[in-house]
């Protein structure tokens, strides 16, 4: 009996110390009632959280607004924040090895975090004030917090140091990084220009259409011996825009209020937590009511008293890669018209958990930092003659793009807002704007170059100075409007200016789809409601595919029965890319693998990166060259049908692989799960399974309500990895009924029961309205 009762205690053991283990982590869960007392606070605020924790914070300044903000940030964010002001520092390697040496090498030569800490001096007072607040209410957490840091902490064994102003400020220089970032394109193009003749490369990038929706009315230089498959690799992935977004605002004239109403949906990579962060903020002189980003004090899209605002990215190319001549006579120059100049060089040291530290020399011309550097090293790029720069306008020591974030949350009318976005340097974003008084706007701000030559599409010489910036677009000059005739502005980052605008913006425009489908919704309800835009922003039909299946069908030949019962079910679709429906998945496999057997042999080592669906590109070979599939001979044209019908057998090969033999069960939903992947957790075996978080999702390449899919990757290539990660629906007749989702929850702690309850109702277009709900948890903080 007593040897029974040892081993039933010894079994007790580990079940203990796991509850012991779960019960110490929930400790790190955050503190949402009571009262505690902080020194940094001149008055008392509270933060009420209701049933999903979203807070509204009432505090009696600005500031104490964000000091506020900063403790409940850190206590349901903390982790995300940490790693967000690693990654822009260049010090991820610290806890996470040598696999994050690449993207610590990268922001160490851009130099992110030394331009986050110059800005700060740059801003307002008023901005300043509030960035040491909300570090003083993000260390204030740190130094009252009881229990334990979140579950990542404990994994790595790290602790947090206290939060500092450029902190805040690096969020701003990564979404650059993000949203401007379009040198990675310029990569790309050059690239492929070594595989293809400039008539092939208008083919693979057709122009845009003459005939589609504007938003407001109205030769590569030497590149022998640069190593470009080894700098485009050396990029990490956050580096560069993945298109879509969509906004659009209504004027009174077209809604069954009478007032204005704004809808926005920006769409980025999903992610657990999610980039944004829900909050209502009330102080004596504002309130407002949006998405706040974990590690900042500003309201980036929402709302006020009294205007609303909300944005899509517009393109605007804001950067160039610039071709250094190296000094044949002394490689510690390179080449300017005005003779030779020494690079700029610094060392930059990085701390590597495991190993030895790391020593890069970063080296930069008058054009900025030298990013050829991180492809092949010094010797390899010497060895070339040539380096690569690159040029930034965000990277510039007179960025002051807080102030205009900081001054639009407290604008009271267009002009306030207007001034405000003098300030916003990049990246360059499509506002829509509304307010209570009736009036509606857009406007393009940012620093856009003007060039001397060229349009940015390709690394340019910069040895010459046939290629430099003599300027910037005025603030007058940049696309905008205040009321415009037709009573409403859609963006959906398609191209916002006429051909007859006097300068250049971009030519990395993504297709006019979604914008035209926009507004053909907008027609059929020409008085918009709430209940209309909510209708329009779950929208699932693809202008993709209503233009290609029917090119399709008609060229393809099916070689064996399941590919005419395939041709079946793509023939009599809707083109509505549904959860439940088995079409969708047959046509993305379909076109990602006709996409694959055209390309895959033409394209060379930049084919996995050029890889895509590329709609306009397979219209044009199916409608005018189809030499791109076979070449034509004397006893017959050219032809797409066999590639058709081998990329539908290799499609529904892959399919029935993945999914078995059944095609009623090859549902969209099935291969199209959203996944919100932590990044940190779905690495750690087990627990990643726990825990990730994914829903079968409606959406595609090109449709409103989007799920866009990881097309070139072999494991999960219908993924649906990027979307709304917000959608909002301001009505300003009632601008306190304002409508928002997020995804999947509010917090990003994985024990926490906000982790992930936000996801069905995200899934489901549904939305939630800030500070209507009663209070469940009230938390004071009080001054001592």
């Amino acid at each position: 009996m007593r040897r029974f009762l040892r081993l039933r205690l010894l079994l007790l053991v580990p079940v203990i110390a796991v509850l012991g283990a779960y019960l110490w982590l929930r400790s790190s869960l955050p503190q949402e009632e009571g009262r505690l007392v902080l020194p940094g606070l001149v008055a008392e605020a509270r933060i009420s959280r209701d049933g999903h924790g979203i807070p509204t914070i009432t505090a009696a300044s600005d500031r104490d607004a964000a000091f506020a903000l900063g403790f409940v940030h850190a206590q349901d964010r903390l982790f995300q924040m940490d790693t967000m002001r690693r990654y822009g520092a260049g010090r991820l390697s610290e806890w996470f090895g040598a696999a994050t040496l690449r993207a610590d090498r990268f922001t160490r030569t851009l130099g992110i975090y030394r331009a986050a800490e110059q800005q700060y001096a740059l801003l307002a007072p008023g901005l300043r004030a509030a960035l040491d607040a909300y570090a003083a209410g993000v260390n204030a957490y740190l130094a009252r917090r009881q229990g334990a840091l979140p579950p990542e902490y404990q994994l790595l064994r790290a602790t947090p140091e206290p939060w500092r102003p450029a902190d805040t400020l690096v969020w701003g220089k990564l979404i650059d990084l993000q949203l401007a970032a379009n040198f990675r394109s310029e990569l790309l193009h050059a690239r492929l220009a070594q595989h293809l003749s400039p008539e092939e490369m208008a083919i693979l990038y057709p122009p845009y259409p003459h005939d589609a929706p504007v938003a407001l009315g109205g030769g590569a230089a030497s590149l022998e011996g640069l190593p470009l498959d080894a700098i485009y690799a050396s990029l990490p992935a956050l580096v560069g825009p993945t298109f879509a977004s969509n906004n659009w605002v209504v004027d009174g004239q077209h809604t069954v209020t009478g007032k204005p109403l704004l809808a926005n949906d920006p769409h980025l990579g999903f992610s657990a937590p999610s980039v944004w962060y829900l909050a209502r903020i009330e102080t004596p002189d504002n309130r407002l009511d949006g998405v706040t980003a974990p590690g900042g004090p500003f309201v980036v899209i929402g709302h006020n008293a009294k205007i609303a605002w909300g944005f899509t990215t517009t393109g605007g190319d804001v950067e160039d890669l610039f071709v250094e001549r190296v000094d044949p006579d002394d490689p510690a120059r390179y080449l300017t018209p005005e003779g030779p100049q020494p690079f700029a060089t610094r060392q930059e040291e990085i701390r590597v958990n495991g190993a030895d530290p790391v020593t890069i020399t970063v080296r930069a011309t008058r054009h900025g930092p030298v990013i050829s550097d991180l492809g092949g090293g010094y010797g390899e790029a010497a060895g070339a003659g040539t380096v690569l720069a690159l040029q930034a306008t965000w990277l510039a020591d007179d960025d002051r793009s807080p102030n205009a974030l900081w001054g639009m949350n407290r604008a009271g009318n267009w002009q306030e807002f207007r001034d405000a976005l003098k300030d916003f340097v990049a990246p360059q974003q499509n506002m829509v704007y509304a307010d209570v008084d009736g009036h509606i706007g857009f406007i393009a701000p940012a620093r856009v170059p003007i060039r001397a030559q060229g349009d940015g599409w390709m690394p340019a010489p910069g040895w010459s100075g046939d290629y430099e910036w003599t300027g910037f677009i005025p603030f007058d000059a940049l696309p905008q409007v205040l009321d415009p005739p037709s009573g409403r502005v859609v963006s959906a980052n398609n191209k916002i200016v006429p051909d007859s605008y006097p300068y250049f913006l971009s030519r990395g425009w993504d297709l006019p789809n979604r914008a035209q489908r926009i507004n053909e919704l907008l027609d059929a309800a020409p008085k918009q409601s709430p209940e209309a835009s909510a209708a329009i922003q779950a929208d699932t039909l693809s202008p993709m595919a209503k233009d290609l299946v029917p090119l399709m069908l008609q060229q393809v030949r099916p070689a064996s029965q399941q590919a005419a019962d395939a041709l079946e079910r793509l023939s009599s679709w809707d083109r509505r890319m549904d959860r439940d429906q088995t079409a969708p998945l047959l046509f993305a496999a379909w076109l990602r693998a006709f996409n694959r057997t055209v390309l895959v042999d033409k394209l060379g080592s930049a084919f996995d990166d050029y890889w895509g669906m590329h709609p306009e590109f397979v219209r044009l070979i199916l409608t005018e060259h189809p030499e791109w599939c076979e070449e034509p001979t004397a006893e017959a044209v050219a032809s797409c049908a066999p590639q058709l019908s081998a990329a539908l057998e290799q499609a529904l090969a892959e399919l029935q692989q993945r999914y078995g033999d059944d095609m009623n069960s090859w549902q969209w939903g099935r291969a199209h799960e959203a996944q919100f992947a932590n990044q940190l957790w779905a690495r750690v075996p087990l627990i990643g399974g726990l825990i990730a978080l994914a829903i079968p999702a409606d959406g595609g390449y090109d449709t409103i309500n989007p799920g866009a899919t990881p097309v070139a990757s072999p494991d999960d290539p219908y993924a649906d990895i990027h979307g709304s990660t917000l959608r909002m629906i301001v009505d300003l007749s009632d601008i306190a009924a304002s409508r928002f989702m997020i995804s999947p929850g509010q917090s990003g702690n994985p024990l926490s029961a906000h982790y992930g309850d936000l996801m069905q109702s995200w899934r489901d277009v549904t939305y939630l309205t800030l500070g209507n709900a009663a209070a469940a948890h009230t938390l004071v903080l009080a001054p001592p």
